[in-house]
């Protein structure tokens, strides 16, 4: 699915709102361990992002690529804008920005995604950010998840996924490298209980 689904006028599917958590036989590389909040999931397929994988680029960089600072004044940046959180959000669109926040933050271009979360992907909230005036809870999330129309249900049936209601602590959440198992304990589950055969958990 593209991202343009989400402005489209769209059914609701079972899967928004969502995570996605990847199974042990989880066959693509870029899902291992991943934990996807589903953005959009409808017949034409589905889009989010994944929440747990580190990115190497901060939000200087960002800053600084997109000439809305100096490279003179990035030292002036207050720490928590320094240190604004990046992600890794799935291996379409590498290069282009989207920030997932709190409602409390909204322009123009801001989709709802849930009653509590919007996605805005244009430069009036990075801008809001950098001055101190941004969302009080977002993350930056470069690249996106994509499946086609019936990709997604036919990974779930192959138990490529579990799935299970969002938990919006999570997805802001800063301490990545347990973001997986708590994903599971949502459920009930902890790794030592998948099985990486279909029909088994």
């Amino acid at each position: 699915m593209k991202l343009s689904a989400l402005t489209d006028k769209r059914e609701r599917g079972f899967l928004d709102g969502h995570f996605l958590i990847a199974m042990p036989g989880m066959f693509d590389s870029n899902f291992a361990r991943s934990v996807v909040y589903v953005c959009a999931h409808s017949s034409a397929g589905a889009m989010g992002f994944v929440i747990n994988q580190p990115q190497s680029i901060t939000f200087t960089d960002v800053l600084l690529h997109l000439q809305l600072i100096r490279k003179n004044d990035a030292i002036l940046l207050p720490d928590e804008t320094r240190h604004f959180p990046i992600r890794s959000g799935g291996p379409v669109e590498t290069g282009r920005g989207f920030v997932l926040h709190s409602d409390d933050y909204a322009s123009d271009s801001s989709i709802p995604i849930s009653d509590d979360i919007s996605l805005t992907a244009t430069l009036d909230v990075v801008r809001a950010i950098s001055n101190g005036r941004g969302p009080r809870r977002a993350t930056m999330m470069l690249g996106y998840a994509g499946w086609g129309a019936g990709q997604l249900e036919r990974e779930i049936a192959t138990n490529g996924w579990l799935n299970c209601p969002a938990s919006e602590e999570l997805i802001f959440d800063n301490n990545l490298d347990d973001k997986y198992e708590r994903a599971l304990a949502l459920m009930g589950v902890t790794p030592a209980m998948l099985s990486r055969d279909a029909g088994h958990a």
